[in-house]
């Protein structure tokens, strides 16, 4: 193990998983530091829609403050971001870019940035949306980790600038997501927050197959979705599930459904952290097509790749038991190898630790 390491990170939120994935990818990381000796304090600005949704309010792995601004988070933990050994931004947190510009400013040991969000936010930087980074804040980091890696790393070094690009893929807590005995409730289901440009998959994947299959059973859990959204009536809705739900829900689906944003699939390389938590359930999973998912799960032995309703529907009707049992098994031993929220948490610990090598996830 690595040294002991004294880490601060701003992110969009730890306490709440609605509406969000950041919660959770941030839970598994943090475990995992925990678990190898690294100390984290958390800074959450404190915003009304979290604040009524609060699904871990009190974590035991990290210390946790929440701040009201700027001014007041520097005057209260000021001291603590000065020497710690990073100080990590995370993506889409409120007033991001003035929250950058105020800590480049102070004499930091590591200042560095997590994107859990890369080609959402390469696509807003390209359209001139710096709400939550500016373009030209990029070179500033230390190291940009970022939860989508292949070509993407050499992109953020060419085009924006980006020191050290280096892949912090998302990751799971296997203690919490595994294999739990339920009975099956569902032939497939999806768990996703709702947007806009998710949902054209989401039609072309599950609802239009529902809509063909009456007798097969769906669900969509998620916040978010529009009301006037024509849900057949063989989908269930959960409006929102929390995490301590996650791993019964998973199990109880024969398939589940991943649907990757546009920016994401047009860059590849982006797996979602619900990939890896549906796989180290132990349940079988469908996704869409993009570049570099063969390589973290290869096609037909640990997932099943569709490209339209043909295709779902093969899938549900098609495969036998035993064998989506077998893809579902390759792709949990994959998870639990590399996957996980410590191994995860090895990779941040050695890259903060060490000069410019990339680091891969």
């Amino acid at each position: 193990m690595t040294r002991p390491l004294e880490i601060a990170i701003l992110g969009l939120s730890l306490t709440s998983s609605w509406g969000n994935g950041h919660a959770t990818t941030y839970r598994a990381l943090l475990r995992g530091l925990a678990a190898e000796g690294h100390r984290v304090l958390f800074l959450e600005r404190d915003v009304p829609w979290y604040a009524d949704h609060r699904d871990l309010p009190e974590p035991d792995f990290c210390r946790l403050e929440l701040y009201d601004d700027i001014p007041g988070m520097l005057a209260r933990h000021g001291a603590a971001l000065d020497r710690a050994d990073a100080v990590i931004v995370g993506s889409y947190v409120p007033e991001g870019r003035q929250l950058i510009d105020t800590l480049a400013a102070r004499d930091l040991r590591q200042l560095c940035f997590y994107d859990i969000d890369t080609p959402v936010t390469m696509d807003l930087l390209d359209r001139g949306d710096e709400a939550h980074l500016a373009r030209r804040q990029v070179p500033l980091f230390d190291s940009y980790f970022s939860f989508a890696g292949g070509e993407v790393l050499d992109r953020l070094h060419r085009q924006y600038g980006a020191r050290r690009p280096r892949a912090l893929y998302c990751s799971v807590d296997a203690e919490r997501y595994r294999p739990v005995e339920t009975p099956i409730r569902w032939d497939m289901g999806y768990l996703g927050t709702y947007s806009p440009d998710r949902q054209p998959g989401l039609e072309r994947l599950l609802l239009e197959p529902a809509r063909q299959r009456p007798d097969l059973r769906f669900v969509v859990a998620g916040a978010q979705y529009p009301r006037d959204i024509d849900w057949p009536a063989n989908v269930d809705r959960i409006d929102h599930l929390p995490p301590e739900e996650h791993a019964a829900f998973y199990c109880a689906q024969r398939f589940t459904l991943n649907i990757t944003r546009d920016a994401m699939r047009r860059l590849g390389w982006s797996p979602s952290v619900r990939l890896f938590e549906a796989a180290a359930c132990g349940t079988a999973i469908l996704s869409d097509r993009w570049q570099g998912l063969d390589e973290l799960f290869p096609e037909g032995e640990a997932i099943v790749i569709a490209d339209g309703t043909a295709d779902a529907l093969a899938a549900l009707t098609q495969i036998p038991g035993r064998r989506r049992s077998d893809i579902a098994q390759a792709a949990r031993t994959r998870v639990l190898r590399e996957h996980t929220g410590q191994a995860r948490a090895r990779a941040l610990a050695a890259a903060l630790m060490t000069e410019p090598a990339q680091v891969t996830a």
